[in-house]
């Protein structure tokens, strides 16, 4: 039932149109509330933050491990490349000789030693076996640079 108002500029409300307008100011009401509610949550914007920032941080790592991994292959290719053949058969021949003297060593030790030694030296395996490629990344460049240094000296 829409009446005209004094003065003609606006029609009357009807009931039904004040509910829905008050409504939709309550609708709008509580969206602001939570929305002022979430910037004033310090904690959980903290958190949240937290989270972007690992998450970075984990992406930069794989992509710093990715690197490093192709420069350590790169680096042992080359090795290969500029060592001699006969030179790579001799170092292939020692370190099998060192393996089988390692493992009687070991064996040895695992007789002799006491356990709780056993133990910290069972954990110390277990973190380089979990290490592995950045271990062997270091070896190879190790023996590149050592190769390097003994070439220069026979010159």
């Amino acid at each position: 039932m829409n009446t005209p108002s004094q003065g003609g500029k606006e029609a009357a409300r009807t009931p039904e149109e004040l509910r829905e307008q008050v409504e939709y100011t309550r609708e709008e009401l509580g969206q602001t509330v939570e929305a002022l509610a979430a910037k004033a949550d310090v904690k959980a914007q903290t958190k949240e933050r937290a989270a972007e920032i690992k998450d970075q941080a984990a992406q930069k790592a794989a992509l710093v491990t990715g690197r490093l991994r192709d420069k350590a292959a790169q680096a042992a290719r080359l090795v290969k490349d500029k060592t001699p053949d006969p030179v790579l058969d001799k170092a292939a021949r020692t370190a099998a000789q060192v393996r089988d003297t390692a493992a009687r060593a070991g064996q040895l030790a695992v007789e002799k030693t006491p356990d709780q030694v056993r133990e910290k030296a069972d954990q110390a395996a277990t973190m380089a076996r979990a290490n592995r490629t950045p271990l062997l990344a270091a070896a190879a460049v190790l023996a590149f640079f050592l190769l390097l240094r003994r070439n220069r000296r026979h010159r």
